[in-house]
């Protein structure tokens, strides 16, 4: 009973609201669907690390150092990038990159779409952030979960929790933000333009080859980026082989909803209440959410400047796909093209320029932490 007394006599208020954003967190996973199989870990664990003299974390007690389980995963997982590497594994074994080969112009849109990453970069710098945070916040914009925690934790930056939080959270709601971008930066005219559906067939030759010099290309252009693109594209081509049929179903599956489960709760021991509850974590929230925002700026923009020259328009909605939420942002965009005409299906398209933006954001990963390790 002492132990008991003890604790609630210990337990602080800023812990208290760690459990309601926990909460939150668990609430919106359950209740409204949103990125469940993140938002539901990292919310568990935020009020798993936030009891009194937690055990799940690492404590001195009694001039004793106690080691947490949570920390020890963080170690193992996270702090040496094992965890979202491998989960690029997964998410590459689940891409199919054939609307991009028959459409390949549709690269352009997947880098166009990474514009809110520097500018949300030149603007965290601005409002005080020391460079490495500046340049973890600004990968939100990425809408690319592994590749935040990669960066965040690649500058070893104090707000990686947030971070994360963030980047699943502006991710799950891709289709309440893109909507309501898109709709303000396009004329209903525009929203209506149709495209040529592409033809689909790309030899398997192709297919392989794609990966492997995506790899090398990339690089060369960003060496940095060679880890992400590496694994990535190394989990596309165990796909498209088509002789290691049941290690691409692992990597789809297993691997992915593992990796998942131990990246969720493990980066709760950053949702301590003294590393979370700061002025700094609501301004990484809006520098995200402006991040997220000006990708989506970036995309539709490029569409309407291609427009201008040439014969054949783009619808612009297309370039909002380009940002790499895959295949949340493609959905919305056909279903906003068959909002405006029944007729209008954009999916491919979309598709094409949403699996672009899964390259361009990791590539983009890697040209910012190479750009920032040379200015530091």
């Amino acid at each position: 009973m002492n132990v008991i007394f003890e604790n609630l006599l210990s337990l602080e208020p800023q812990q208290v609201v760690m459990w309601i954003i926990g909460g939150i967190l668990i609430y919106l996973a359950i209740k409204k669907d949103m990125e469940p199989t993140l938002l539901l870990p990292i919310g568990f664990g935020t009020i798993l690390v936030n009891l009194p003299s937690s055990g799940a974390v690492t404590q001195v007690i009694d001039g004793v150092k106690e080691i947490g389980i949570i920390d020890v995963l963080f170690d193992a997982g996270i702090s040496n990038e094992l965890f979202p590497l491998l989960l690029f594994i997964g998410i590459g074994a689940m891409i199919d990159f054939t609307p991009l080969l028959t459409n390949p112009k549709m690269l352009f849109f997947g880098a166009a779409a990474q514009f809110g990453i520097f500018f949300t970069f030149s603007l965290a710098a601005l409002v005080g952030f020391e460079m490495k945070d500046a340049a973890s916040i600004a990968i939100i914009g990425a809408a690319d979960g592994p590749t935040s925690i990669f960066v965040a934790n690649y500058f070893n930056s104090n707000y990686i929790g947030a971070i994360v939080v963030a980047a699943y959270s502006y991710m799950a709601l891709v289709p309440i933000i893109q909507p309501f971008v898109i709709i303000k930066l396009t004329t209903r005219k525009e929203r209506l333009i149709r495209m040529e559906a592409r033809r689909e067939d790309v030899s398997k030759t192709a297919k392989i080859l794609f990966p492997i010099l995506v790899t090398i290309i990339a690089g060369i252009m960003a060496p940095k980026s060679v880890a992400l693109i590496g694994f990535l594209m190394f989990g596309n081509l165990i796909r498209e082989c088509g002789v290691l049929n049941s290690l691409s179903e692992t990597a789809q599956n297993v691997l992915a909803n593992l990796i998942t489960i131990f990246l969720g709760i493990t980066i709760s021991t950053k949702m301590q209440a003294e590393l979370f509850l700061t002025k700094e974590t609501l301004m990484i929230l809006c520098l995200g959410l402006i991040a997220f925002a000006f990708d989506t700026v970036g995309g539709v923009l490029f569409a309407k400047i291609i427009n201008l020259f040439s014969k054949k328009k783009i619808n612009p909605m297309v370039g909002a796909a380009g940002i790499s939420a895959f295949p949340m942002s493609a959905r919305v965009v056909h279903k906003m093209g068959l909002q405006e005409d029944p007729h209008n299906f954009l999916l491919m398209h979309a598709v094409g320029a949403n699996v672009a933006g899964q390259i361009g954001s990791v590539i983009a990963g890697g040209f910012i932490i190479n750009l920032v390790s040379k200015i530091l």
